[in-house]
């Protein structure tokens, strides 16, 4: 039985991709991208456990086993790093989709046409604005002596701050950049997830009397739910990959900051731009692959077993 079936689903297959030719033509580009930049590398992953040098080249050198990670934990440094960069990614997260549902439902609400096209462009606009912009526009309203900042403070008869000088200042400094830049972006994909939703549900809700507060809970909230659910399942499956521009752009290389504001990007660059230190740097890469991985994996479960349409898998 099973041998006539078996030929059968080739055939079918097949078919399907005989049949569908331009899909295929589309998707080449993204087939390629992914098999250059991130299978292609995969081999290097040997790094991780050897003590690598130029000579032997990646699977000559000496195997050591877990000996860089071992120094990793031991030293202190993972857990720093995984720490700054997993609490930064879930304020970006939480932050950035409460606030972006809460601008897409307000711009639902306005009912003048070109205002609301208005409103919507000068949201959009810091997405577009170059992170190494954003770091020159902070440095020129933080740093100590001739910030705009301090000149404010100055006037008022306070004195000035040394922000680059104070950790415990960048975690809100950051976050709120981020939100700055990032959330004009969620709100437009939020306000089309809205604008995709059937009118007869409002034409409903207005037969039944309900007004605005009651529209927004009982209708948009909760058909903005799986569009929730799957933005927030990509956010966690990245949600141990830093904002390396952000982060590089508005620190820089400042060590009276690295406790509070060091991820696992900006350490892993320094590793290898100053320490030429390969093992170290593929071992941390490595770690944070598998981690977000066993995550996203995790959180899709969860899902499955609440809400089985909402699953990416």
């Amino acid at each position: 039985m099973s041998l006539k079936v078996e030929p059968r689903r080739r055939r079918s297959l097949w078919k399907n991709l005989t049949g569908s030719k331009m899909l295929l033509l589309m998707c080449v580009p993204a087939i390629a991208f992914f098999l250059v930049f991130n299978y292609a590398p995969l081999p290097g992953i040997w790094i991780a456990f050897t003590n690598f040098n130029y000579r032997d080249g990646i699977f000559g050198s000496p195997f050591v086993g877990l000996k860089n990670f071992e120094f990793l934990i031991k030293s202190g440094q993972l857990w720093l790093l995984t720490r700054n960069t997993i609490l930064y990614n879930l304020a970006f997260i939480v932050l950035g989709n409460i606030l972006a549902i809460a601008f897409a439902v307000m711009l639902n609400e306005i009912r003048l046409k070109y205002f609301k096209k208005i409103t919507q462009s000068i949201m959009f606009l810091p997405y577009f604005i170059s992170v190494v912009l954003v770091g020159v526009i902070a440095f020129n309203l933080l740093n100590y002596d001739s910030g705009a900042l301090n000149a404010v403070i100055e006037g008022a008869g306070g004195e000035p701050v040394k922000v680059y000088s104070t950790p415990g200042a960048w975690p809100g400094i950051i976050t709120a950049v981020h939100l700055w830049q990032s959330t004009g972006y969620g709100t437009i994909v939020y306000f089309a997830a809205i604008m995709g939703i059937d009118r007869v549900l409002f034409e409903a809700a207005a037969i039944d009397g309900a007004n605005a507060w009651q529209r927004i809970r009982f209708v948009i909230l909760p058909s903005l739910k799986p569009i929730f659910v799957i933005l927030l399942l990509f956010a966690l499956g990245g949600i141990m990959h830093g904002n390396f521009g952000l982060f590089w752009n508005l620190v820089g290389n400042n060590a009276a900051l690295f406790q509070t504001t060091d991820i696992i990007e900006t350490s892993v660059y320094r590793m290898v731009m100053s320490q030429n230190n390969f093992t170290t740097s593929t071992a941390v890469g490595l770690y944070q692959s598998l981690f977000g991985f066993v995550i996203v994996i995790t959180a899709n479960w969860i899902v499955r077993r609440v809400n089985p349409d909402n699953a990416l898998f």
